[in-house]
């Protein structure tokens, strides 16, 4: 590179990682891969703008936004950015420039081309950094081949289990979705179901276990299944669901099926860290391809959670005769690390995409027609994919808002949650902090919620012996009943000023009594995993006193309908979680939730934050902005991640 343009270009990164707008790392990758080999201002640039995109989420950097509108692409102003751009000298004004920019350097290596094992990956019309090319490369490769391994179940069999096991009358629009979830899930060694709150998704997946278990024959004595989600909560409900399930399930078949001996052969489900057997201070697993799960059935609930490497890992410790199936709300948040996999594999989920041989097998197995509308040529991951279409428990003005948020109108949304009077939902606007705060305090009138609840059990004294469990459970309960979710962690309207002044203003109505970090009554959410102590990343607990050793605090957790506990001062990794961000509340519901709305959210503010917020509400949902127009410029856009996933699930 020209030397003159390093120092300059160094300062400018500098300059854009004091105010915030770079992480240290981004400016860090720049230097490390200018000190690596002869670079070029454009290359350390880009560099920086890549490790940048990847802390956003995204996997890879499209060479036409960086050449069209790189501010844009960073949220920038033309201000903001124009130092970096006057730093780097000539810029590169499209795509085929940049390629002979990047395909040029020593530090990228250009897929066709030898591999030197160069940190940064050119792919087409996209730059990767190396391990998020290989992960995603590795997931579509694993992908396709499931989706294109068929089995041949016996299809009379099939449609007899499956008229036994959905004995109500077709609907959503003549298909029963559910039913033909299940048939199309058999036939591979992939299924992926998804849908909305309320559309079924483990209803579903109870009745395709009990299919598996029915059409296995002599095999299902041994058939090995497992079950796991991303977080604790969610890996407990999901465990919870399919339980009560089965049980309901057992009741219908009879002893032709012994429902109720396969939910107690399955276990517990698990958080995907503990299934892969996460290992202290290394990103490797202990399953991997050479020591793979010992699983013939595996289900992963809120997929829409999961991120690229872990996808990656997950798909390669799984044994390649085993069955996965995913099920998730595709239009939901995608994960907070690189990636939207889940959003990627059902891309084409809205629209069927329904070959002749699938459409000739759902006929046969479940007596459904699909539609005419959903027929077409959407490749081997459209065969294995069902989208559920009707909600059967979220409806009311909550299921309507958030179709209005998805469906991106924001006049409809306004107008429910304007027009809505029974008070199932509310907008707070224009609002001040101290209306989130008072919401904390004592919920909305009419509706109730608030933490006054779960504080004054509390207050009111822990019973003594067995009972002390369920009282645990109960305060838990309560706790759990109500949540004020953030767009951002910090700020006036983020995660840690309303902890603050809610902490503040509970301690003030004499409902805590603060004593440093730890005091009872603190609600903690853990923010990372340690296996020592068997508590994972989101788990939420509850700071209680301990009834063994007095003046002692201890943090209880609520795993299904058992509680258990670990020693305060062993928590580490906990953060105060009064208020907590969307991204967090994933795989949770909660009675009453109230979504707030940052001032400034940057890019945080968008169509899916706001859809996610919505439908973590049970029976209330209350709205707080302190402008109007935040809605509509949140609902207005959507979360878009660069990714070359798509592309290659579909070759």
């Amino acid at each position: 590179m020209t030397m003159m343009h390093e120092p300059a270009l160094f300062a400018v990164l500098d300059g854009l990682t004091e105010t915030g707008q770079l992480r240290r790392l981004s400016g860090a990758f720049a230097r490390f891969i200018g000190s690596v080999g002869s670079s070029s201002p454009q290359l350390m640039a880009a560099c920086a703008l890549l490790s940048e995109l990847e802390g956003s989420g995204h996997s890879c950097l499209l060479l036409a936004d960086l050449a069209a509108t790189p501010a844009v692409l960073m949220g920038w102003t033309e201000e903001q950015w124009q130092p970096l751009r006057d730093a780097v000298g000539e810029w590169p004004q499209s795509a085929t420039a940049w390629r002979a920019v990047l395909a040029g350097s020593g530090q990228v290596w250009s897929v066709g081309d030898t591999d030197r094992q160069q940190p940064l990956v050119l792919d087409g019309e996209r730059l990767y950094l190396r391990r998020y090319w290989r992960d995603e490369t590795q997931v579509a490769h694993a992908v396709r081949s499931r989706a294109l391994t068929a089995r041949a179940p016996d299809v009379a069999d099939v449609r007899r289990w499956l008229d036994v096991l959905f004995d109500h009358a077709p609907r959503e629009g003549g298909a029963d979705w559910q039913k033909i979830a299940c048939a199309v899930a058999l036939r591979g060694q992939l299924g992926i179901i998804t849908g909305g709150p309320g559309t079924g998704k483990t209803y579903t997946v109870a009745r395709l276990l009990a299919l598996l278990f029915a059409t296995e024959g002599q095999r299902q004595a041994g058939m090995r299944i497992a079950m796991a989600a991303p977080t604790g909560k969610a890996a407990a409900r999901l465990k919870q669901s399919i339980d009560q399930a089965l049980d309901v399930l057992a009741a219908k078949v009879g002893p032709a099926l012994p429902l109720r001996d396969l939910a107690a052969r399955m276990g517990a489900a698990r958080t995907l860290h503990s299934l892969l057997g996460a290992r202290p201070d290394t990103r490797a697993f202990q399953h991997h391809a050479g020591n793979p799960l010992e699983v013939d059935v595996l289900i992963v609930d809120e997929a829409s959670m999961i991120h690229l490497e872990m996808m990656a890992s997950l798909l390669a410790a799984l044994p390649p005769h085993a069955r996965l199936i995913l099920l998730g709300d595709k239009d939901q948040l995608a994960s907070v690390e690189a990636g939207a996999v889940l959003g990627d594999l059902c891309h084409r989920a809205e629209t069927g995409g329904y070959d002749d041989a699938t459409l000739a097998y759902v006929a046969a197995a479940t007596g459904q027609d699909i539609p005419a509308h959903f027929r077409g040529h959407g490749g081997p991951i459209a065969q294995q994919t069902v989208m559920l279409r009707q909600s059967r428990r979220f409806g009311g003005p909550i299921g309507a808002l958030a179709l209005a948020v998805n469906a991106g109108d924001s006049l409809q949304a306004q107008e429910v949650l304007r027009g809505t009077t029974d008070g199932t939902v509310a907008w707070v606007e224009p609002a001040q902090q101290s209306d989130v705060v008072q919401l904390a305090l004592a919920g909305r009138p009419g509706v109730g919620g608030g933490y006054q609840g779960y504080l004054r059990l509390i207050r009111a004294g822990a019973p003594d012996g067995a009972a002390h469990d369920d009282w645990v459970a109960s305060v838990l309960k309560e706790f759990e009943a109500f949540r004020i979710l953030c767009a951002v962690r910090e700020g006036e309207w983020g995660v840690a000023g309303l902890n603050e002044v809610i902490e503040h203003k509970l301690e003030a109505a004499g409902l805590i009594r603060r004593r440093g970090e730890w005091y009872v009554g603190r609600p903690v959410m853990v923010t990372r995993n340690d296996y020592g102590t068997g508590v994972f990343n989101g788990d939420i607990g509850l700071t209680l006193a301990d009834p063994a050793r007095p003046g002692a605090l201890r943090v209880y957790f609520l795993e299904g309908e058992k509680v258990r506990s670990v020693l305060a001062t062993r928590l580490r990794n906990v953060e105060t979680a009064f208020a907590m961000t969307v991204h967090k509340s994933q795989g949770s519901e909660f009675n009453h939730t109230v979504l707030a709305l940052p001032r400034d959210g940057g890019g945080a503010l968008a169509r899916e934050l706001v859809y996610t917020g919505i439908t973590r509400a049970r029976s209330y949902f209350t709205l707080v902005s302190p402008s109007p127009q935040l809605l509509q410029e949140a609902i207005s856009q959507r979360t878009q991640r660069a990714s070359g996933l798509r592309g290659l699930l579909d070759n």
